[in-house]
């Protein structure tokens, strides 16, 4: 093994009864990589971080490890010592006796992180759970650290101070989020896995989702040629009898080979179905606060809030952990009332909640009891729906659906919770952490159907991308108990925060200056674009045969495209030739160039025939 490498899988199966986990799948880790691992819930991501750091062991298949590796696992629900405190459970004296500097270092951590090095780990929040969790891990200066879902309770300081840590980590890292923001800023590498394949990109999450529109185009162009030839060997068969004159027994052979082929192609699995039961419509008025105050002993939570809550209306509610988002939120929907001021409610608000502790859900309820007790069908848009089909809206299948829910993964909680929530005739949704364990395919579709929905949603989160492509308004906590309304998702609070103005000034002229020269290249009529008219010159006879053959050279460029990007997905790359992917990335790059000039030169022929 390369002195780089950390660890291999090679050829690595596992599976749970009949449900293959990990199919013949290889995987490598170098030194200094941030990978980030996605997938669907239930793909596997967790008990493929469990055989990394050696806690299971494949049902087949080799994993090799760097002499003296030293692997550090967090946990998406760490399991700490109540009764302890945080210096202890950092310090954790089950490690090596023989590290003499870790006390100091501990030490040094617990300050850096802010941590609250004498208190006791049954009163900490969420979020600071998580912290000593992760300064845990880094007191034993581990060559690989694992990160199970490691935003879930952070707040947006929390994400920043991680996603730095991450950034000068020495390490490497292998980190399973949700987060598309987070993969963004941190990730060198995205791996997926899909139904039991680990397929590899270079890059963030943009850059992944880029090259897996690539690879997907391939594969079902590849799929569409295998089904048409499967089709054609099909009808040559059926003719029987030319089939025995000729005696062609290898034609008759392939075929059989390819009916196997197709028989074991890995289907993509049935996307999440969702839709939504509005209900009666509400009031133009869903709620209004005037001079709201609330406040727990001495800690004012509310101070002298005002605000008016509109029928479709999408509201993100931004603050850390502990500011009081909860409690503002029962405040405007009347489960709360406040110390002082007023709250008028609306007419014909009726709410559906998402509980972001999933205390809604009964661990030894089946599903079927979960989503509509007592009946077989659920009402959804005004369609009558049977509730073993509406399961399988939400990749439950009839096998499962007289399952407990304690038999439910935090993420197929989630989506459970979110069936249960669909199927409740409502006019404002509540969601309250909403995106903490869903993949990413179910968060886009959530977020389409909240794009489309009529009704109110007041969103709790801390998902910056989900915030932006959500919610149209945003409240804010300012400290003291404060809240301040704002327009538009996170990137626009972000610009418009008072403790901001200073330093976003310059980016704003930047940008206006960008957005100026966009506008006046677009715009014909813009000052700058204003010019005496030019006589267009007619196309010659080379320039007529060029823009004749562009097309092709077009779609040569993007099949080669398509070739490389699918040889960046095979994971044997990375460990047979990890010199060769530096290459097929320059290769891309070099392709993308061409194609925008072939595209330019394209549109400025075709607008100079057009004018002839």
């Amino acid at each position: 093994m390369a002195n780089n490498t950390l660890i291999t899988l090679t050829d690595v199966q596992l599976a749970y009864g009949h449900h293959p986990l990990l199919d013949h799948a290889d995987f490598v880790i170098q030194e200094g990589e941030r990978i980030g691992l996605i997938g669907r819930n239930g793909a596997g991501k967790s008990s493929l971080l469990r055989l990394l750091d050696g806690r299971n062991v494949p049902d087949d298949g080799d994993i090799a490890r760097n002499s003296g590796l030293k692997v550090a696992t967090v946990e998406q629900e760490p399991d700490l010592d109540e009764s302890a405190t945080v210096y202890e459970v950092v310090l954790n004296r089950d490690d090596d006796h023989e590290d003499w500097q870790r006390p100091s270092r501990v030490q040094a951590l617990i300050e850096r992180l802010g941590l609250p090095g004498d208190a006791r780990i049954a009163g900490l929040s969420g979020g600071t759970r998580k912290r000593v969790a992760l300064a845990r891990a880094l007191a034993d200066e581990p060559d690989l650290l694992l990160l199970d879902e490691p935003t879930n309770h952070l707040d947006f300081t929390g994400i920043a101070w991680l996603e730095e840590l991450l950034r000068s980590w020495r390490g490497a890292a292998v980190i399973i989020t949700h987060d598309r923001r987070f993969l963004d800023a941190i990730a060198t590498r995205i791996v997926e896995l899909d139904r039991g394949k680990l397929l590899s990109f270079p890059g963030n999450f943009s850059q992944w989702q880029e090259r897996k529109a690539q690879w997907l185009e391939s594969e079902r162009l590849e799929n569409a040629r295998f089904d048409k030839l499967l089709a054609q060997e099909e009808v040559w068969i059926r003719k029987g009898v030319e089939a025995r004159r000729t005696r062609n027994e290898g034609r008759v052979r392939r075929l059989e080979q390819l009916r196997v082929e197709r028989a074991e192609r890995r289907e993509r699995v049935g996307n999440v179905s969702l839709a939504l039961a509005e209900g009666q419509r509400s009031g133009k008025l869903v709620a209004e606060l005037e001079d709201v105050s609330k406040a727990f002993g001495e800690r004012v939570v509310v101070r002298n809030y005002s605000t008016t809550l509109m029928r479709g209306d999408r509201i993100g509610i931004i603050g850390p952990n502990g500011a009081g988002k909860t409690t503002l939120l029962k405040i405007m929907l009347g489960e709360l009332a406040p110390d002082s001021g007023s709250v008028r409610m609306g007419t014909n608000v009726s709410v559906a909640y998402f509980d972001q502790m999933r205390a809604q859900l009964d661990e030894n309820a089946t599903l079927v009891d979960i989503i509509n007790p007592g009946s077989e069908w659920v009402e959804i848009g005004g369609t009558r729906k049977h509730v073993m089909s509406y399961l399988g809206d939400f990749l439950f299948s009839p096998a499962r659906a007289g399952s407990p829910v304690s038999s439910l993964s935090g993420g197929e909680r989630a989506r459970l919770l979110l069936a249960r929530l669909f199927a409740r005739p409502a006019n404002v949704l509540v969601l309250d952490e909403p995106t903490n364990d869903l993949d990413i395919e179910t968060l886009e579709l959530l977020e389409e159907l909240l794009q489309e929905y009529t009704g109110t949603v007041l969103l709790v989160s801390h998902d910056r991308a989900f915030l932006n492509n959500v919610v149209t308004q945003t409240i804010a906590f300012e400290g003291d108990g404060h809240w301040r309304d704002y327009v538009g998702g996170y990137d626009d609070w972000v610009a418009q925060r008072p403790a901001q103005a200073a330093t976003q000034t310059p980016t704003k002229e930047k940008t206006a200056s960008a957005k100026e020269k966009a506008a006046r290249s677009a715009d014909p009529d813009a000052p700058a674009a204003r010019a005496k008219p030019t006589r267009v010159a007619k196309l010659s006879s080379w320039e007529q045969r060029e823009l004749e053959g562009l097309p092709d050279e077009i779609a040569q460029i993007e099949a080669r495209q398509e070739a490389l990007s699918a040889r960046l997905a095979d994971g044997t790359l990375y460990r047979d030739a990890p010199q060769e992917v530096e290459q097929i990335n320059a290769e891309l790059a070099t392709l993308e160039k061409t194609l925008e000039d072939k595209f330019a030169r394209w549109e400025l022929l075709e607008s100079r025939r057009g004018d002839q």
